[in-house]
């Protein structure tokens, strides 16, 4: 027998994601503050202790200059080195910090209200992978200085929580058959998990290219046109970074795909039928096992490397928010009507 699910806490568990949002939202502004300081700091002279990096480097990737770090914290392996005090930047963490606990009990309160695991509409896998892909986040700072990274994070973050306020409101309520069963913990979590991985990978491919164009820039005129990115490390690094990252995600993502034939043999008698949320699942593994493939034996380094793990990412943006909502099929849980 299913127990009822508790209305007044799912009710809460909502309030809970609000106020979330909000603390987010101010650490996204925070960390942009912090960004854009680098912006106006001065220069200082290339020695020990600067944390100096190169900002080109990569392959490919338009340019090898190296620049003085001028406010620049985190090193080539994204280590934490000594420097001025960042206010903001400490700010920022603390404030997520916060958002994280607040929505941590969202989650575990709608997850009590409907006695399971709270992944079983469009709304819960929004407000679950949200926080995720925060706790993936915060948990790499204890080892590695990505604060360069936490407007990326944060505006992320944000806007699924705020999708899932306004875009796929629904009401707590049981699961379908399809879902009531075990393979929902084992497929669903490693899927999310995996995904937060894609998104700190995401956001590093798109500050590559920004770091080899400003690389490229200063090549070829002596001027640094991006003086807001000397806080971030060189595209080699943050290549070199992201690739490691996305070898485990993949290696996630494969037991994603095989976990859900498996529970799609349990649900449906079949392992593999062509529904439409099962070809997107492989097309993304497609994706990122060319970029690994193509990276590792091909020399698809630099800019053409990180546009390979764009296009990855935007694949599972599309197979989360486009195949989810408009089309048709065995895996039409979105709960919207």
């Amino acid at each position: 027998m299913i127990a009822p699910v508790n209305e007044q806490l799912g009710q809460y568990a909502e309030y809970f994601i609000y106020f979330a949002a909000a603390s987010y939202a101010v650490s996204f502004i925070m960390f942009a503050l912090d960004f854009a300081k680098s912006a106006a700091a001065r220069p200082v002279a290339t020695g020990a202790g600067t944390g100096a990096v190169a900002v080109g480097g990569a392959t490919g990737g338009g340019g090898s200059a190296a620049l003085p770090a001028g406010g620049q914290y985190a090193d080539s392996e994204m280590n934490y080195t000594r420097g001025e005090l960042r206010p903001q930047g400490r700010a920022a963490v603390a404030v997520m910090v916060i958002g994280a606990l607040i929505h941590g009990a969202a989650v575990i309160s709608r997850a009590i209200a409907v006695h399971r695991v709270p992944w079983g509409n469009m709304y819960e896998f929004c407000t679950s992978g949200a926080f995720i892909v925060a706790i993936v986040f915060l948990a790499a700072l204890v080892k590695k200085d990505l604060r360069f990274l936490g407007t990326f994070v944060t505006g992320l973050v944000t806007l699924m929580l705020c999708a899932a306020a306004i875009g796929f409101p629904t009401p707590v309520g049981n699961l379908v058959p399809a879902l009531q069963s075990y393979w929902l913990v084992i497929h669903v979590s490693i899927a999310v998990f995996s995904s937060s991985l894609f998104t700190l990978t995401f956001a590093m491919a798109v500050l590559q290219l920004l770091q080899s164009r400003r690389a490229a820039k200063i090549d070829a005129t002596g001027k640094d046109t991006m003086p807001v990115l000397r806080k971030v490390p060189s595209a080699l690094a943050l290549e070199n970074l992201a690739y490691r990252i996305n070898i485990v995600a993949f290696i996630l993502w494969t037991f994603t795909l095989i976990a859900g034939a498996i529970w799609a043999d349990k649900a449906w008698g079949r392992y593999w039928g062509w529904d439409t949320k099962e070809v997107w699942t492989f097309v993304i593994w497609t994706v990122y096992a060319a970029y690994l493939h193509a990276r590792a034996t091909r020399g698809w380094t630099g800019v053409r490397s990180a546009w390979l793990s764009i296009v990855g990412y935007a694949c599972i943006i599309f197979n989360f928010a486009v195949v989810n909502v408009f089309f048709s099929g065995l895996h039409s849980y979105s709960g919207l009507k």
